[in-house]
């Protein structure tokens, strides 16, 4: 990897907490600061530098802390801002650095702007807004919401004008082709740089352009309705405003910042996260987006062991040597990784263990969503009254009008809900996990008794101990360079549901070697000359070799994983 400057964050192993979910000290059952704080050495253990904590501004919870109320304020349910203080404070004391989340698209129809804009929609706050008027009492455009539905919605108060929310209708977006809404943010977000933060993580950013003038595009569904993102493929000119946020607010503060960002094109990816990129980072998505349909979940298609391999590798070589990609197989808006990208029902601490290592090697950032680390699970979903995720709820009622029984669309929320993220983190096999002793906001997953914390610290064997094995080679002196600079090379393309990649410093000749089996049952491996010292393996016994016609040959257990290093 071609880098002119190194940087502070370069090498980092990245977590992501969902505060609602995580830890909660005053039994009320919803997690809070002061139980982020309480495990800040725990999160040191296992290996982590940057924390980023999905939202905890004040906020009605309509989209759990993404429809932000006041953007200076700490959500009561969470703490206070003292609490945010100390947690920044205890990071740092532990050389670690905390990211909120920068929720700009929108704010809450709760937030004062809005409330404002409501009284007088011509005066100041009105052009915070889209406010439209009705046009013979019709909407401006055909638009469907994220969340399903019209992106128009009624404004309290004036019967014949509406407003535009491109997720739900309590998520009113903001304006940003008026810059005194602009001036605004660039305030509130050096506010809490200047606190001490030291990032953010930009949620859906790309929405913040919208395609002007507003009109409709071809309905794709019986709603007469068009997907968002048809318009999002003609809002040109969003470099304007990222590249004016970055210059007014992260670089002055030297903060890390990784966008949200999906459909970018492959020539955009240096004015993303090039050397004077918007970003830091930004997410791989491409295989979360695998397989989803504009008709809604029940036409999504399954993501095989190919598929994810040629997928990573396309974003390893579209990616190159501009900047550093951010790693993930799960986050707060997706089922488990191991239930997706894993063969089979019931994935194994073998398997888990597997593919964490065909990511966390991988060329960029590698990030760990809480309970990944202890190989948490979906969740068992029996009836539509359990569920707490509003997209979930939408895709159920979408199932249904398109004839699938109740018993299919349930299968469907199982397989995809957000909840499955969202779950209490399964601390120990006490009541409730050990996450509260009040009445948890979500259910636990039953599961609990056998994936938890306090179980796994005392098995060597455990996903959780894996996954400390995991960020300690990365960080290990004679490795970190090759981790963090080395070059990605696919290998082992033709070997189906076999990943191979290798990682290669040419300055020095340093290599090493990932291979992941994502097959249950045994593989031979003809392994590339010169790989055969064994520095991690997730099974009990490290593979075998063998010769064959000179070549060496690996016998990769089942769902076997092997990091090598070039002798």
């Amino acid at each position: 990897m071609k880098i002119n400057l190194k940087k502070w964050w370069h090498g980092a192993v990245c977590y992501q907490i969902y505060p609602k979910s995580f830890n909660d000290t005053n039994d009320d059952g919803i997690g809070d600061l002061p139980g982020i704080i309480d495990k800040l050495d725990y999160l040191k253990e296992l290996g982590v530098d940057i924390v980023w904590l999905s939202p905890i501004y004040a906020s009605p919870l309509a989209d759990q802390g993404y429809d932000i109320s006041d953007y200076r304020s700490i959500d009561p349910r969470f703490g206070t801002m003292k609490d945010m203080e100390t947690l920044l404070s205890e990071a740092h004391k532990r050389d670690m650095h905390i990211l909120m989340d920068l929720v700009v698209n929108h704010c809450s129809d709760e937030h004062e702007w809005f409330k404002k804009a409501c009284e007088d929609p011509e005066g100041r706050y009105g052009k915070y807004f889209y406010i439209e008027d009705l046009k013979d009492g019709k909407v401006p455009t055909n638009w469907r919401s994220y969340f399903g539905g019209s992106v128009w919605e009624p404004l309290p108060g004036h019967p014949n004008k509406v407003y535009l929310h491109v997720f739900h209708k309590k998520q009113p977006d903001l304006n940003w082709e008026n810059p005194i809404l602009r001036e605004e943010i660039y305030d509130m977000v050096n506010w809490w740089l200047d606190k001490g933060l030291d990032g953010f993580r930009l949620d859906a950013i790309i929405n913040i352009k919208k395609a002007l003038p507003f009109r409709d595009y071809e309905t794709d569904r019986n709603d007469n309705m068009a997907e968002i993102g048809k318009m999002l493929h003609e809002a040109d000119g969003i470099g304007d405003f990222l590249s004016e946020l970055r210059d007014r607010c992260f670089k002055p503060h030297n903060a890390f910042t990784v966008g949200e960002v999906f459909n970018e094109d492959p020539d955009e990816i240096p004015d993303f996260i090039g050397e004077n990129g918007y970003f830091s980072s930004m997410y791989d998505f491409a295989e979360t987006i695998f397989g989803q349909s504009q008709l809604g979940w029940y036409s999504n298609s399954d993501i095989t062991p190919e598929d994810y391999k040629r997928l990573v590798f396309e974003t390893q070589e579209k990616v190159s040597d501009i900047g550093f990609i951010s790693n993930i197989i799960e986050n707060h808006d997706e089922p488990r990784g191991v239930n997706r990208y894993i063969p089979g029902d019931n994935p194994s601490d073998t398997a888990k263990k597997m593919l964490a290592t065909a990511y966390f090697f991988l060329r960029g950032l590698p990030w760990i969503y809480q309970g990944q680390e202890i190989g948490m699970e979906n969740i068992h979903v029996t009836s539509i009254d359990e569920v707490d995720d509003i997209s979930a709820r939408d895709n159920y009622k979408v199932a249904l009008e398109a004839d699938l029984t109740p018993d299919e669309a349930i299968k469907l929320i199982e397989k995809y809900s957000r909840d499955n993220a969202r779950t209490p983190f399964q601390w120990d096999g006490s009541k409730n996990a050990g996450f509260t002793k009040g009445t948890p906001w979500l259910r636990v997953n039953p599961n609990f008794e056998r994936v938890n914390l306090a179980a796994e610290r005392e098995d060597p064997l455990s996903v959780f101990n894996y996954y400390k094995q995991l960020t300690a080679l990365r960080k290990d002196p004679k490795y970190i360079e090759l981790f963090t600079y080395g070059e990605f090379k696919p290998t082992l393309k033709k070997e189906y549901n076999i990943m191979g990649y290798k990682r290669e410093l040419p300055e020095t000749g340093q290599a090493v070697l990932v291979v992941a089996n994502f097959s249950d049952f045994e593989r031979e491996i003809m392994l590339p000359e010169g790989f055969k010292n064994v520095i991690l393996c997730n099974t009990k016994r490290d593979p075998a070799f063998k010769k064959d016609h000179d070549r060496d040959v690996m016998i990769l257990e089942p769902f076997g994983a092997v990091v090598l290093e070039k002798q």
